[in-house]
């Protein structure tokens, strides 16, 4: 049996207990501001939320881990759909500010299907009580680039000329809950819409448009199950640090 050194096992404690009191699922607003990433997904892969592979083959996003309302598995956050718009990049320095032109064409809607989790001081950590490193509560992780050209590969403004790189990682954007079934590319495509089949409600839940059907809105995994809210310590707390383990 392998135990952690006292002192380790108490700043745990105290660190796990001071994260439940600010770790309470945040309300998702209709509409507002948030900050999105972008993360690699490959074609027909089964997300969190256990949403069909078709879904895959659309424009699909991961929800910060307190908005999408559990740690694990599915949460209130999936199958949603939103209505992102680019507005500004927040590392490069200067921003990259979209004209008015610009912010009207950079517009996409987008499916809540997966769980982007807490870790550290991320895009995905804001919670209750704090924001993200971008003053904002929801982050969007969205599924890109597409291996089916689902968002055309171009569809992020740039200039390299300037900046010396293309992708400016981290933006400021708009957002709008809006209906699946009617705003996104999917939405009229019944193999992309629903959950994965061959698994029980216990393992999956993806509503087809949970904006026009409350009903269908998924509970929480992590509260059904009883599993705790899950937390990342940052690298740098285990930097210098020399576990020694005692033997029982």
């Amino acid at each position: 049996m392998f135990l952690l050194p006292y002192p380790i096992l108490l700043l745990l404690t105290f660190l796990s207990t001071q994260f439940e009191l600010c770790s309470a699922w945040l309300s998702i607003p209709n509409s507002g501001m948030a900050t999105m990433t972008h993360y690699d997904l490959p074609l027909d892969y089964i997300t969190a939320c256990g949403c069909t592979t078709k879904s895959t083959h659309y424009p699909t996003a991961a929800l910060s881990q307190m908005a999408f309302g559990s740690s694990n598995a599915y949460g209130p956050g999936c199958g949603r759909c939103f209505r992102l718009g680019l507005v500004d990049t927040w590392v490069s320095d200067p921003p990259y500010i979209l004209t008015d032109s610009q912010r009207k064409e950079k517009q996409l809607v987008v499916k809540v299907t997966d769980l982007c989790p807490m870790n550290g001081n991320g895009w995905c950590s804001a919670n209750a009580s704090s924001t993200n490193p971008g003053g904002a509560y929801l982050n969007f992780d969205l599924a890109f680039p597409s291996p089916n050209g689902a968002i055309p590969s171009d569809w992020f403004p740039s200039n390299e000329s300037f900046y010396g790189f293309t992708d400016f990682g981290v933006w400021n954007v708009t957002f709008e809950q809006v209906s699946c079934v009617d705003q996104w590319a999917g939405g009229k495509d019944g193999a992309a819409l629903g959950s994965v089949e061959g698994q029980g409600p216990e393992s999956v839940c993806c509503p087809k448009d949970p904006l026009t059907n409350s009903s269908s809105v998924c509970p929480s995994y992590s509260d059904a199950n009883g599993i705790a809210y899950v937390f990342f310590l940052p690298s740098s707390f285990w930097n210098g640090l020399e576990l020694k383990y005692s033997t029982i």
